[in-house]
């Protein structure tokens, strides 16, 4: 068996990007974070963390990986989705249907999508 570590970010600004992430999560910076570094650590719970590389090229294509995010305690995909877009993400995609199920794919301050699933409270309510 083997687990998970960290999920890389590829980045043009490590820094600011994780600055964005600690505010969206409320993970800690790693304790060695200097915010000139080209590799910035925010420390989950548990892991897996996240980590943000600087690359000389900006994306340029759908990612082929994306952090799914769900509220927690009594939070509602819709109260988060309205919170991102406060702190600066995009709706890119919404998949939310009338019956209260579904996602919305959004876009991070660099363009990396992730989605906003319901919270477990929700899901609890509709039996799922």
């Amino acid at each position: 068996m083997i687990g998970i570590h960290t999920v890389t970010i590829d980045s043009d600004e490590p820094y600011e990007l994780a600055e964005w992430w600690h505010e969206v999560l409320g993970w800690p910076f790693d304790d060695e974070t200097d915010e000139d570094d080209d590799e910035i650590m925010l420390v989950g719970p548990n892991e897996p963390h996240l980590l943000f590389i600087r690359v000389p090229e900006g994306k340029s294509v759908k990612n082929r990986l994306h952090l799914d995010l769900r509220p927690q305690g009594d939070g509602t995909r819709d109260d988060e989705v309205r919170r991102l877009i406060g702190l600066g993400a995009t709706v890119h995609e919404d998949h939310r249907y009338s019956d209260g199920t579904g996602w919305v794919t959004m876009l991070d301050p660099e363009g990396n999508e992730f989605c906003v699933c319901r919270g477990q409270a929700e899901r609890e309510a509709m039996g799922d």
